[in-house]
């Protein structure tokens, strides 16, 4: 190990050190939470006891098409909410759609915001809160760790997929619109007020979105665990239980898109999941999948679904006892706990071919290494509480190591 990283390594872990003991301090909590089938329709009863008026609804421009939302619509009408809707077109948020939403929320002098959609959705509208109570402030400004540092309107989260979690995080995750770099907006200011897991949203996902969402679920879970630093005994059983469900509920969820209780488990998993790591954070699975989100446009959990067993291989020992942990759970067995991580890896792998995912990427161009090395380190160092602080060097080996 040469100075220069043995120094990077001394700087995380103090940084890490401190964080933890002031992570007692963050108010991290669970939003209020509605679940089960047809609990979309019953929204505009609960916001009117909630004393919740005037809305903002975020939302993808498909899904009021396709009338997804029109029954929580139409239950605001007999309520009385008032609401306008924001729509948009493209898979992840930027910082232009972040702007353009505050607009709305501000010229129709909303008071509260409502995000229904996938992982996207919900960090664009958390976007928006952000703005909400830093009117002056660029999303630049607002990207980092403590910056909202202020409570924001009453936030609904209603997601409808099974992956993201945002329904519960403290991050929203935002591409610029100029330079195509994705950062996070980290607070647990932006932990949704509430949150609705109704498994009617899900089931007209395509199979390949309930497969990569299902995956970046498992990400989230498997990151937090193996991170561990930063955890409380809830994270650590949030995240085992988020594991045993993707397990025992995935490839039924994938290969019979109309089974409720499936569903229904996928979407606690993700709220599982996304709470774990939003106090035991997320690793560098994520922080190169956000590069190749941003560079070329790679949907968010099929990035996490390829990398995940390649970045836990390549930590290596640091992570067996606690692979072979989330084994355990699921009944995955082994002789010792090298054999158990192992295998543990080996289902990732092979739940991932059976619902067509690849193993690596194809449009990775040398050129882009550079940047993608410098934003997953500036990304993750020194905030993630991995399991082994990465050279460039590391970065650069397992970026190639996932290149066709």
């Amino acid at each position: 190990m040469s100075l220069s990283h043995r120094l990077e390594v001394i700087w995380c872990r103090t940084f890490q050190r401190v964080l933890k003991i002031g992570n007692h301090f963050m108010g991290y909590r669970m939003p209020e939470y509605l679940e089960g089938p047809g609990k979309l329709r019953e929204l505009g009863a609960f916001l009117k006891e909630k004393n919740i008026n005037d809305v903002l609804v975020v939302t993808g421009a498909g899904m009021v098409r396709r009338g997804q939302v029109q029954s929580m619509l139409d239950s605001f009408d007999v309520w009385g909410i008032r609401y306008a809707l924001q729509t948009f077109q493209h898979p992840d948020p930027t910082s232009d759609d972040v702007e353009r939403g505050y607009r709305a929320y501000r010229d129709h002098d909303c008071r509260a915001i409502v995000a229904v959609g996938g992982g996207s959705r919900i960090d664009c509208a958390k976007g928006i809160a952000a703005k909400a109570v830093h009117p002056r402030k660029s999303v630049a400004q607002l990207q980092g760790l403590l910056k909202v540092h202020r409570p924001v309107p009453p936030f609904i989260a209603i997601p409808t997929t099974a992956g993201a979690g945002s329904e519960t995080t403290v991050a929203a995750v935002i591409t610029d619109s100029a330079t195509h770099r994705k950062a996070a907006i980290n607070d647990p200011f932006l932990i949704p007020r509430y949150a609705v897991l109704d498994p009617e949203l899900t089931v007209a996902l395509p199979p390949d979105t309930t497969a990569t969402t299902g995956m970046d679920a498992l990400a989230h879970a498997v990151e937090a665990y193996t991170n561990h630093t930063y955890n409380t005994k809830l994270e650590n059983e949030l995240a085992r239980e988020a594991v045993r469900l993707i397990h025992d509920n995935l490839l039924t969820a994938f290969e019979n898109g109309s089974d409720l209780e499936s569903r229904q488990n996928m979407q606690r998993a993700a709220f599982y999941a996304g709470r774990a790591f939003t106090r035991g954070c997320v690793g560098y699975v994520h922080a190169i999948g956000h590069t190749l989100g941003g560079l070329y446009g790679v949907a968010h959990g099929l990035a996490m679904a390829v990398l995940l067993p390649h970045v836990m291989r390549a930590y290596g020992a640091a992570v067996h006892r606690r692979l072979a942990e989330l084994a355990d759970v699921c009944g995955i067995s082994g002789a010792s706990d090298a054999e158990k991580a192992d295998a543990f890896l080996r289902w990732i792998e092979d739940t991932n071919r059976k619902m067509g995912l690849p193993d690596a990427f194809d449009m990775i161009r040398t050129k882009d290494i550079d940047h993608m090395v410098a934003w997953a380190r500036k990304e993750a160092n020194p905030l993630y509480p991995v399991p082994v602080v990465w050279s460039e060097a590391d970065f650069r080996r397992l970026i190639e190591s996932v290149r066709k």
